[in-house]
C-alpha cells in the first residue's frame, strides 16, 4: 500500500499535480464539468511535458553517445533517475517516508510560515528525500529520528527554495502567479546574480535583431532545429560513420541520422511548451481554491520548463553555454584532484536553460551568457565534491546532478562527520533551519514595505 501511494500516486508527477487542481477545483465548488475538464486538461500537461522530455531524452541520449565516442571521455555521468534507481534497494522505505512526510511538512509550514509556497515537483521531491535518507543513514540515524529530522528537512528546502527564487521568478514572468519548485534553484539563483552584476544596459535575449531574410530564426522551434541540428553534423562528423551507422542508426546514413536527431531534439522542446501553456492554464485558475480555503496566499510551485517559454531565446542560450562552462571544468577537475564530471546533456538543458531564462531577466543577453556559465560550472563542481558524502553510492559511476542536491548533501554530509553526536547534528539542523526562516522572514517583510502587492 505504501509503495501504491509513495510511488505509483505521489511519485507520479502528473497525477500528484492533477490531485492538488482536482482539490481546488472542488474547494471552489465548480461544477462537475469544470472539475473534470480541469483536472484532466492538468494531468494532460504534465503528461504532456513528460512526453517532450522523453523525446528531448532520446535524443541527448544518442549525442552523449556519439560526443563519448568522438572524444574518449570516461569519468562519472550526473543522472538523477540513475541514482535514485540504484539507491531504492537499500534505502527505499526511508525514502517513501521522508517523502510522504516531507509534504506534510511543506503543507504546514505554507499554513503557517510566511512561505505560501507548495512544491508540486515530485519527481525531485522523490529525489531530495533519498538523497537526505542517504546521508543521514550513512551518518548513523535509524528509524523514527531519521525519518523526523529528514521531513523536516525536506519540507523546509520545499518551501525555502522556491522563496529564495520568486523575486527573480516575478521577474520574469511579470506576475506572482506561481513559483519554481525544482531543486536547481541555487544555480538559478546565482545565475540571478551574475547577471544583476555583469547585465547593466544589456538588451533581452529576445529582442535580437536578425536581417529580413533570417526573420524565420524568430520562430523558436526553426532556430532550436538549426541549431542542435549543426550541433549533432559536428559530432557525428567527430564520432565518425562507422561508429554512428554501426552502433546507433542501425545503417541510416550518418549524416541523415545527425538531421533527424536535430529536428527530434526541437520537437521534444516544442511538445514541452505545449505541455508547460495547457499546464499553467489550467493550474493556476484550480490552485485559488486552496489558496483561497486551506492554505491562504499559497502559490504553486512548479517544475522548471514553466519558465521556459517566458524567453525562448535564452532557453537554448543557457544550454549552450551551460553545457560548454561543463566541458571546460572537465579540464580543471582533475588539476583539484576531484573526479571528472562529464557533462550531461539532461541537466545541463533543463537546468542550463532555466539559468539561462532568470540570467536574461535580470541582465539581458550578457546574464543569460555568463549566467548559465556560472550554472554549469556549479552542476560540474558541486557533484564531484558530493560523491565522497555519498559513501558506497558514490562510488556507482553516477551521482546527482543538479545544484541543490550538491548543496544540501555537502553542507549536511559534513555537518554530520564534523559533529559526531546525533543529538547535536538533530539540534544543529532544527538551529540552522530556524534561523533560515527567521532571515527569510524578515526579507520577506521588507520586500513587502517596498511592494506591498507581494503576497
Amino acid at each position: 500500500m505504501i509503495d501504491l501511494i509513495m510511488k505509483d500516486i505521489l511519485g507520479t508527477p502528473a497525477i500528484l499535480v492533477g490531485l492538488f487542481a482536482l482539490i481546488g477545483l472542488l474547494v471552489q465548488r465548480k461544477n462537475s464539468g469544470d472539475i473534470v475538464s480541469g483536472t484532466l486538461k492538468t494531468v494532460m500537461g504534465f503528461v504532456i511535458l513528460g512526453a517532450g522530455a522523453n523525446v528531448l531524452v532520446q535524443s541527448l541520449g544518442q549525442f552523449s553517445s556519439m560526443f563519448s565516442e568522438a572524444f574518449s571521455v570516461d569519468g562519472v555521468i550526473p543522472n538523477n533517475e540513475a541514482i535514485v534507481a540504484l539507491a531504492q534497494e537499500s534505502f527505499g522505505t526511508e525514502t517513501a517516508m521522508i517523502m510522504l512526510f516531507g509534504m506534510v511538512v511543506n503543507i504546514l509550514l505554507a499554513r503557517f510560515s510566511p512561505f505560501k509556497y507548495i512544491f508540486l515537483t515530485g519527481h525531485h521531491t522523490m529525489f531530495m528525500a533519498c538523497l537526505i535518507a542517504v546521508i543521514l543513514t550513512t551518518g548513523g540515524f535509524s528509524g523514527a529520528a531519521l525519518v523526523i529530522l529528514g521531513s523536516i528537512i525536506l519540507g523546509s528546502l520545499m518551501v525555502l527554495s522556491p522563496a529564495m527564487l520568486q523575486p527573480f521568478t516575478r521577474k520574469v514572468t511579470g506576475s506572482d502567479d506561481f513559483a519554481i519548485g525544482h531543486f536547481g534553484s541555487f544555480g538559478y539563483f546565482v545565475s540571478a546574480l551574475v547577471g544583476k552584476a555583469v547585465g547593466k544596459n544589456s538588451k533581452s535575449t529576445e529582442e535580437i535583431k536578425v536581417p529580413k531574410s533570417l526573420s524565420f530564426l524568430r520562430d523558436t522551434s526553426v532556430s532550436v532545429s538549426l541549431t542542435m541540428t549543426i550541433l549533432f553534423f559536428v559530432v557525428a562528423g567527430a564520432a565518425g560513420p562507422a561508429f554512428v551507422e554501426g552502433q546507433l542508426s542501425d545503417g541510416q546514413n550518418f549524416l541523415v541520422f545527425a538531421f533527424m536527431q536535430g529536428l527530434t531534439f526541437a520537437a521534444g522542446v516544442y511538445i514541452i511548451l505545449a505541455g508547460v501553456r495547457m499546464l499553467l492554464g489550467e493550474i493556476v485558475p484550480a490552485f485559488k481554491g486552496i489558496a483561497d480555503k486551506i492554505v491562504p496566499h499559497a502559490k504553486p510551485a512548479l517544475d522548471c520548463p514553466a519558465i521556459f517559454p517566458f524567453a525562448g531565446n535564452a532557453v537554448i542560450i543557457g544550454f549552450f553555454f551551460s553545457f560548454i562552462a561543463g566541458l571546460v571544468s572537465m579540464m580543471f577537475l582533475p588539476l583539484l584532484g576531484l573526479k571528472v564530471i562529464v557533462p550531461g546533456l539532461v541537466p545541463h538543458f533543463f537546468t542550463g536553460a532555466a539559468a539561462g531564462v532568470f540570467g536574461n531577466a535580470t541582465g539581458g543577453r550578457k546574464g543569460a551568457i555568463f549566467g548559465s556559465m556560472a550554472n554549469g560550472l556549479i552542476i560540474s563542481f558541486l557533484p564531484a565534491l558530493l560523491l565522497p558524502v555519498l559513501g558506497s553510492l558514490g562510488f556507482q559511476g553516477t551521482t546527482f546532478g543538479d545544484a541543490d542536491f550538491g548543496v544540501v548533501g555537502i553542507i549536511l554530509g559534513n555537518l554530520i562527520r564534523i559533529i559526531e553526536s546525533n543529538g547535536i547534528v538533530f539540534a544543529a539542523l532544527l538551529i540552522l533551519l530556524a534561523l533560515l526562516f527567521f532571515l527569510g522572514s524578515r526579507s520577506k517583510a521588507k520586500e513587502k514595505e517596498q511592494n506591498p502587492d507581494v503576497a
